[in-house]
């Protein structure tokens, strides 16, 4: 009995000889664990002009309660994201989608920038694998002279991650602290760390067609006379008929 109570008084009081920069030590490392076993990966699970990228985050082994994710895609001018398209499937899915800039829908590579997407993952209750589909599309590319494609690779997203208030007293290095916008519908700015991530598979790349410019001027002249052609043709039987 005496024994009893006194194993349970001395692991009280070794309890309590922990300090709070003990504490605070402890989460750090967890915290710094959990940031550097994250796994980042990308794969285009659909091609063509129409396809979809999807991303894979693993934040496994050290798996923190409550945690915020964040992903930036800075996809390439040879790709664009439908607003409007964005917007109809995160009212389906548990991620909310923030646009850096307005897109252009109609306009080619050569005259367009790249454009960012930040994805918010909107869960209560973030689990230990994330897949988020991004549908992208492929804009028209310059003529080029004896290329019949060309490759527009898709990169890595950045991952941002917020892991409570204690997380900014802590030592993050390698990792970084960055300003971003708090959520999808708030442009007010949060501080988030960004996850120098270990890497998956390699990247992914689209192939689109691409025109030859060595035919331009055969085409563009055969265009012409078949036009005039068919005008001529159509003039004589307009006249002939006194339709006009």
């Amino acid at each position: 009995m005496y024994f009893l109570l006194f194993s349970v008084l001395a692991c009280f009081s070794m309890c309590c000889c922990v300090t709070p920069k003990e504490k605070n030590e402890n989460f750090c490392d967890l915290l710094k664990s959990w940031y550097g076993s994250t796994l980042l990966s990308v794969e285009i699970s659909r091609k063509g002009f129409h396809g979809e990228v999807t991303t894979t985050v693993d934040l496994s082994p050290y798996a923190l309660s409550g945690p915020r994710v964040l992903l930036i895609h800075r996809w390439p001018r040879g790709l664009y994201v439908d607003p409007y398209q964005l917007a109809s499937l995160s009212d389906q899915s548990e991620w909310r989608v923030l646009l850096d800039s307005v897109v252009d829908l109609e306009g080619p590579a050569h005259k367009n920038f790249g454009l960012d997407t930040l994805i918010y993952v909107t869960s209560g209750q973030i689990s230990r694998f994330l897949n988020i589909a991004i549908p992208v599309h492929g804009r028209y590319h310059e003529p080029s002279h004896g290329e019949r494609f060309v490759s527009v690779n898709v990169e890595l997203p950045e991952l941002l991650l917020q892991a409570g208030k204690y997380a900014q007293q802590c030592s993050l290095e390698p990792h970084s602290v960055v300003d971003a916008p708090c959520t999808a519908d708030n442009s007010s700015m949060c501080q988030w760390v960004k996850i120098h991530h270990q890497r998956g598979p390699g990247l992914e790349s689209f192939k689109f067609p691409v025109g030859d410019k060595s035919l331009v001027m055969p085409v563009c002249s055969g265009t012409f006379l078949i036009t005039m052609l068919c005008c001529a043709v159509l003039s004589k039987y307009l006249w002939r008929h006194r339709i006009i």
